[in-house]
Order: C-alpha cells, then sequence, then structure tokens
C-alpha cells in the first residue's frame, strides 16, 4: 500500500511539472507569417527553452528530440537508442515500416509509447495532452513487403506546442486524401522523408510540401549527402535553404519566415556530458 500511495505521489508530481498552460495554435487555421528568420542555435539540447519556443534535435535517421520551455521531451520514430545520455522521453512516436522507425521494446519508464499503427491494419488514434504539448496522428496507408498495401499502417504525427504546429510525415507512402490534408490542418514546421523512393518519390514529396505550405521544412530519411543533395536541386525557387551544419534550431511563431525555408539539419546522437 504504502509503495502505491508513493508511486501516486510520483506521478502527479511529474505531472505537475508539465502542467503548464499551452499556448493554443492555429493548425487548422491559416496563420500570418512574420518577417525576418531568427533561429537560436544551442551547445546543448539540454539547456533552457527560450519563452514560446520548441527546440528540435535531429537525433538519426527519422528521430527527432522536441524540447519544450518547460522541459518536456518527446522523441519522433522512437528506435530504442537515442545516444549515450541519460534520457528517458515523456512521450515517443513510432512507426512500422522498418526497424529504423519503432521498437519492440520501448524503455517501460517511458510514460507515453504511441504507435502509428494498430492490429491488422485498422488504425491507431491519439489525442495526448501533455499539457505543454498536445500530439495527434492523422494515419496513413504503407506499402508491406509483399508489395501490398497496408491500410492505416503509418502515421504523421502533430505536436502541438508554443502556439506552433510541428508534423512528423513518418514513413509516408502516398500522397494524402483532401481529408488527410483536412485533418491536418497548417503546419509551420514539417520533417519530410526525401530519400525519393523508400518513402515518395521526389515529385510527390515535393507535391506534399506545396499542399501543406509549411514555413520550416527539415529534411530527414535522406541516408546520404548524395539523395540530400539531390532533394535540394529540385526545389523550385519559391524555397529559400538553410544548410549551415548544425543539429539544432529553436523555433517559434514570431522567428517563422515570410517565405517557405528548407532547415538542413545533420543527425546527431544525443552524447553524455554535453
Amino acid at each position: 500500500m504504502r509503495a502505491l500511495l508513493w508511486f501516486l505521489c510520483l506521478t502527479l508530481f511529474a505531472g505537475a511539472l508539465h502542467a503548464q498552460e499551452r499556448r493554443a495554435s492555429h493548425c487548422i487555421a491559416l496563420a500570418e507569417s512574420t518577417d525576418g528568420l531568427e533561429y537560436l542555435q544551442k551547445a546543448s539540447w539540454q539547456d533552457p527553452v527560450s519563452r514560446d519556443s520548441v527546440h528540435i534535435r535531429y537525433i538519426a535517421h527519422a528521430s527527432f528530440l522536441l524540447r519544450t520551455e518547460g522541459g518536456l521531451n518527446v522523441v519522433t520514430d522512437f528506435t530504442g537508442f537515442t545516444g549515450s545520455a541519460p534520457l528517458i522521453p515523456d512521450a515517443v512516436t513510432m512507426n512500422h515500416a522498418h526497424e529504423t522507425h519503432w521498437t519492440a521494446h520501448p524503455d517501460p519508464a517511458i510514460p507515453h509509447v504511441l504507435q502509428g499503427w494498430g492490429p491488422a491494419g485498422t488504425g491507431a488514434q491519439h489525442h495526448l495532452d501533455l499539457g505543454e504539448m498536445l500530439i495527434r496522428n492523422v494515419p496513413t496507408d504503407i506499402r508491406n513487403m509483399f508489395g501490398g498495401v497496408e491500410p492505416l499502417g503509418n502515421s504523421i504525427f502533430v505536436f502541438e506546442a508554443a502556439g506552433l504546429c510541428i508534423g512528423h510525415l513518418g514513413h509516408l507512402h502516398h500522397v494524402p486524401t483532401p481529408e488527410q490534408f483536412a485533418a491536418l490542418g497548417r503546419l509551420d514546421v514539417v520533417m519530410a522523408a526525401v530519400d525519393g523512393g523508400i518513402t515518395l518519390p521526389l515529385d510527390q514529396m515535393l507535391e506534399v510540401l506545396g499542399r501543406l505550405r509549411s514555413s520550416v521544412i527539415i529534411p530527414m530519411h535522406w541516408f546520404t549527402d548524395y539523395s540530400l543533395e539531390r532533394f535540394l536541386a529540385r526545389v523550385g525557387p519559391e524555397f529559400s535553404v538553410v544548410n549551415e551544419g548544425n543539429s539544432t534550431l529553436t523555433v517559434s511563431l514570431r522567428s517563422l519566415p515570410s517565405r517557405p525555408t528548407i532547415h538542413v539539419l545533420r543527425p546527431r546522437y544525443l552524447e553524455a556530458g554535453e
């Protein structure tokens, strides 16, 4: 009984740490962009996050760490390994197209493990309110190993925090339907697979990015510099490109560029002592 009471106290305390008020986002409404591009590079992923901002760290392949002002940590396409730093995320999301996007054995200490698929192609539905961040998903289909289609086997996850809508397209295998685009709403920041074939051909991915009208696009799932450069060579003049060799950026509503910007991040695992 004493152990149960201790567990409940710890749970309530942890919840209070992240129970800060979330600034309302505008995913479903088009918002005005503000002029200027002011990304703040941090020396450590553990440094305090600026007010009304979200810190993004590219970890590997399709995994990103999203960190809020209150210290909430969320990892996308979690594989079970984020580096040598001792991190237990508050929540992780996963997709199961390949083992580089999920793990069958997440640490049981992680409070929220969100699978982007359901049993037998039934899809998943998530609407997780963590106080500072709301996590939701829009299911999409994926190809299976036999060349067929697994209905609703992938999820596009949307993270609403600091007034921003941040989307992770996951292992997207088709252009979303009008209904799926409507469910996503306006994404201020989007992580997009740009491998050019294992997920979507580049023409289709550029079509998706054009429809989303995101202010900041972060390429992922690009394997080599060659595939990354091939993507960058295909984007039109309507996109700006920032490629400074960094692994992190901090973004806020006030720093969103007025022109769609591809912000290249370099993957880097979280290191102990960083």
